[in-house]
């Protein structure tokens, strides 16, 4: 048996003229049909219904065993609109009377409707496809649907009509620019901003940005506390940048003439080495608690601190000594003991994890001392 199938994705059938989808039989085929063009004469699915039944019935003439039905999906989003689909197409091979094997010849009005071809071909073998476009309008809904996909699609958006629209702001951006004075101005931001836009579509920062985006709002709404530390963190290297670069005027400003690249390098490290070594604890801190919370906390873990310690100690203390703020017992005395801080920290460390690994080999958490 041949299964003449009549499909409407977006449902106006249902919609415009109450019918109960699906609709199986000649004679309720046809009723839909006359519904539908007295409801909406220029609705392109009625052209559908009609074509289903004229193959009906020349099918009916050379004595092929033949039925005709309407299937419809939704006007929600595709992949809604497919599911409706399958669900009815179940339901009319459901309602065939027939031990015959059943193959299927779909009708549809356009590119659109032929999406749901898939979902149709997984519940019944398929014949042919057939596609009714009026006459007057050949290619043209194919080509509105094409276009109105392009439109749809995000990635297309982003590659094509963002730079199509910088170009296009160029000219009335030059004028507003003249009256202002400032062409060289506009242009030149305008050209830089669609250089940024290609330079980080060349190396794809947008998805890099999204999913930082995204790993952020993960952070968040699980509570973490990496997420806080790191704001923290980040304000704290911001001060300790200015308070750096203070003290690299206050450097200039104890020199007679030129401070050489040393001094500077030097002067911005020694006033900022705390700031960033704050920040260092604090992100280390915050992980460590994640990682504790977590249950992963493994002992090497708390090493983290102490060695953001014995780096501030080395960097300040160098730093005072090309600067002259100290002299050189001091140096080697701040040297040793933060050598010596991470020594002591990571043998520690090494001898409690040995002390209280598990004998399966997994270390246990830091608050079990039994």
């Amino acid at each position: 048996m041949l299964l003449v199938l009549c499909v409407d994705l977006d449902d106006d059938l249902g919609r415009k003229t109450g019918f109960s989808t699906p609709v199986i039989g000649r004679e309720p085929v046809e009723e839909a049909a006359v519904a539908l063009a007295t409801a909406d004469p220029e609705d392109s699915d009625v052209n559908v219904i009609f074509q289903g039944l004229h193959v009906y019935d020349d099918l009916t003439e050379r004595d092929e065993s033949v039925e005709v039905a309407v299937v419809t999906g939704n006007e929600e989003d595709d992949v809604s609109a497919n599911r409706e689909v399958g669900d009815e197409v179940d339901t009319v091979l459901a309602s065939l009377s027939t031990s015959e094997d059943v193959t299927a010849l779909v009708i549809t009005d356009g590119a659109q409707d032929e999406s749901v071809i898939p979902i149709i071909r997984s519940r019944v073998p398929i014949d042919g496809v057939r596609r009714v476009v009026v006459r007057q309008a050949q290619n043209l809904e194919s080509m509105y649907y094409t276009i109105k996909q392009v439109l749809d699609d995000p990635e297309t958006r982003g590659t094509v009509l963002i730079p199509l629209g910088i170009l296009l702001l160029i000219y009335p951006l030059a004028l507003i620019g003249s009256a202002l004075e400032m062409p060289g101005f506009v242009l030149g931001t305008t050209s830089a901003l669609l250089g940024l836009y290609l330079i980080s579509r060349g190396l794809g920062l947008g998805s890099r940005l999204d999913t930082a985006v995204e790993r952020g709002r993960r952070l968040l709404y699980a509570g973490r506390t990496t997420l806080l530390a790191y704001v923290v963190a980040a304000a704290l290297v911001v001060l300790g940048g200015v308070h750096g670069l203070n003290e690299l005027d206050a450097v200039r400003d104890a020199t007679p003439g030129t401070v050489g690249a040393l001094a500077t390098a030097a002067a911005i490290v020694y006033g900022s080495v705390q700031w960033v070594a704050a920040a260092g604890v604090t992100t280390s801190l915050g992980q460590i608690t994640d990682e504790y919370i977590a249950d992963t906390l493994e002992w090497r873990y708390l090493n983290a601190p102490f060695y953001v310690l014995s780096m501030a100690i080395v960097l300040h203390a160098v730093s005072a000594f090309f600067l002259d703020r100290v002299d050189v017992t001091y140096l080697a005395t701040a040297l040793t003991a933060g050598t010596l801080l991470g020594i002591v920290s990571t043998l520690t460390f090494a001898v409690v994890e040995s002390r209280f690994s598990e004998p399966d080999g997994r270390e246990a958490h830091p608050s079990e001392s039994a």
